[in-house]
């Protein structure tokens, strides 16, 4: 009996399988337990042995929009009948609704600064790695190995620094101090990633597009750009990534005007007691923009990674 070096058996085609799925099955457990705790009442939440089987409520996500107080039973009894469910649902833990609460504003401040950051990042992430690839740079292993250290260092070590630098030119507190400061972080990885991506682009269609008549400028964009799509996508994934859930320089540079979501989400748990479904609530809303936007790429990201793995 002989068997193949490259192709697998249908045995080590199960394993493989198994292992996948059970891979999959225990990185979406954490999540699955968020969307549910989002789903419970703040008793069901902090019930031990922890609940599976509950009656869904909709608690956490109107404590999550809202802000309320507390007000006696006499109160209660004279206001008109609620207006609306979530009206219903404050009511039944003795309190009214005072006014909306800072998650949407914090939330879209995240959006503004992740996606701005990203797309800076990537612009110029992708002019410096063309030039990069296809220009004699003097000492160029050593800018990028500069541009890479910059990687290194966590950030907290430069953040104290930055702070009072940004408070002197009025950028603390600012979308545009925090897009700069996460594109600054940014850029080093998107140089890194697409400079990979662009080395393996052969020259000839820059030099073809040339000879055409091009200018260098349009064979960037007509010739490089289509064929680096792949990874800019995925470079734009990764960027996104880190911008979307960067936690120390949220806390230390911003604190009303431009803060974002990290590092609001856990204030909620001191709002009226430990409101862990409105925490949760937050958390899965947060999620849902990166996931679709990874989603809307997956294939990029894909195609992306094993880019320049096989060459024929």
């Amino acid at each position: 009996m002989s068997f193949s070096v490259t192709e697998a058996t249908t045995r080590q085609k199960w394993m493989a399988g198994t292992l996948v799925i059970l891979y999959a099955v225990i990185s979406l457990i954490p999540l699955v337990w968020i969307l549910m705790t989002g789903l419970k009442t703040p008793p069901d939440s902090i019930s031990y042995p922890p609940k599976v089987m509950f009656e869904p409520s909709l608690e956490g996500y109107v404590n999550l929009f809202t802000t309320r107080t507390r007000v006696s039973k006499e109160t209660l009894e004279s206001l008109p009948p609620p207006a609306n469910f979530a009206e219903e649902i404050v009511r039944n833990r003795d309190m009214v609704i005072a006014g909306p609460s800072k998650f949407g504003q914090r939330f879209m401040n995240s959006v503004i600064i992740g996606f701005g950051s990203t797309f800076l990042s990537v612009f110029l992430g992708t002019l410096a790695a063309y030039a990069f690839s296809r220009f004699r740079i003097p000492l160029a292993d050593d800018l990028l190995f500069f541009i890479l250290s910059t990687r290194m260092m966590p950030p907290i070590a430069v953040a104290i620094p930055i702070f009072l630098m940004y408070r002197n030119i009025g950028l603390s507190d600012t979308h545009l101090g925090m897009i700069l400061l996460y594109t600054a972080v940014n850029i080093s990885l998107a140089v890194w990633l697409l400079k990979g991506f662009i080395d393996e682009i052969p020259r000839e269609y820059e030099e073809a597009a040339l000879i055409d008549g091009y200018t260098r400028f349009q064979a960037f964009y007509k010739v490089v750009l289509p064929q680096a799509a792949t990874g800019i996508a995925s470079t734009a994934i990764f960027c996104l990534i880190f911008a979307w859930n960067e936690y120390a320089f949220a806390v230390l540079l911003t604190s009303g005007t431009a803060q974002t979501a990290p590092p609001f989400i856990p204030t909620i748990i001191g709002v009226g007691g430990l409101d862990w479904p409105a925490v949760a609530a937050g958390a899965t809303l947060f999620l849902i923009p990166v996931m679709i936007f990874t989603i809307m790429l997956r294939k990029h990201l894909l195609r992306g990674i094993t880019f320049g793995a096989v060459r024929k």
